[in-house]
């Protein structure tokens, strides 16, 4: 027998040929593919073309299968299982089940972190999140699947095999401990004289704060540089160091180590923000269930952030002088 050319095979002669070899009559087979016996019998005939077997003859009224059909038929069979298999409806995502692992690329902002995996929790008690720090390969993780969503800063154009939202823009403040010498005159002056504290990622974004280094009015000092946001708190309050940073970063941890906030003396350049993942889970139920989690948290958290330095930034300046 020559090669059987594979595209040629229609899968359909295929689930014809299971029906009748397990219906043994037209009749049968039809019933069960709900088709007419005509078209069951056109099927088997283009098979047997392409086959060069007789695959079934009629013998007493039903269909007597020839040797090499009763060899096929325990291979297709295991095929069409699979293709069913796989072709079959998605189950979907139920968080409140679920044992899956999703991991987030991210910067640890405590607020949110602590929100997503409390809702996290109660929504999917066997989910487990992972939250990574973003690296500069972060497009390369999502676009390879080891990434379920990300955030990522900046006018970077997204890589081709990658959706996104952009989110509402940060807004910034400057921090200071309590009782730090700046806050008695703030403005120009004591942002150029009192060194201030960044935070480094591992990303290739500018921060929007250093962005326009050919004027001097927005030069800074660096005295120190970390690689966690969720030590600033602790940091600013022990030293004389400042920094500027978004609301949605700061406004837990300026009560908590007792910082105040302060209009910054240069306004960032305009830094947009995003989610970021793979087109190919776009309609992935786990996936939507876990963006929406996230970015539906995101908003709240920020907004209740702006809120809480707003406020502060309110009762300080009704203050007596």
């Amino acid at each position: 027998m020559s090669e059987i050319q594979l595209h040629r095979i229609d899968l359909n002669l295929l689930v014809t040929f299971e029906a009748l070899m397990e219906e043994s009559t037209l009749a049968a087979a039809a019933d069960r593919l709900s088709i007419t016996p005509s078209a069951v019998s056109h099927a088997l005939g283009r098979l047997r073309t392409q086959l060069n077997d007789p695959l079934l003859v009629r013998v007493g009224g039903r269909m007597q299968p020839s040797p090499y059909a009763l060899e096929l038929i325990e291979d297709v069979r295991p095929v069409l299982r699979g293709l069913r298999r796989m072709l079959a409806p998605r189950n979907p995502f139920d968080p409140a089940t679920s044992d899956r692992v999703f991991r987030i690329m991210m910067s640890s902002f405590p607020s949110l972190v602590a929100a997503v995996l409390a809702h996290a929790r109660t929504e999917a008690p066997g989910v487990t999140i992972e939250w990574l720090n973003v690296s500069a390969q972060v497009y390369d993780a999502v676009a390879d699947g080891l990434i379920d969503v990300a955030h990522v800063g900046g006018d970077l154009r997204l890589p081709e095999g990658l959706d996104g939202r952009e989110m509402e823009p940060f807004t910034w403040y400057s921090f200071a401990r309590a009782d730090h010498p700046a806050l008695d005159n703030w403005g120009p002056e004591a942002w150029a004289r009192w060194p201030h504290l960044q935070v480094k990622i591992d990303t290739n974004a500018l921060s929007p704060v250093d962005a326009r280094k050919d004027d001097p009015g927005t030069t800074r000092r660096i005295g120190a540089k970390i690689g966690e946001f969720a030590a600033v708190g602790m940091v600013l309050s022990e030293t004389d160091l400042l920094t500027t940073l978004p609301s949605m970063l700061m406004a837990s941890q300026m009560e908590l180590h007792n910082l105040r906030a302060m209009r910054p003396v240069v306004t960032p350049e305009r830094f947009p923000v995003r989610f970021v993942w793979s087109s190919r889970l776009s309609r992935d139920p786990g996936s939507l269930w876990l963006r929406s989690l996230l970015m539906d948290t995101y908003e709240t958290v920020q907004a209740e952030a702006n809120s809480r330095v707003e406020a502060q930034l309110l009762e300080r300046s009704a203050r007596p002088a």
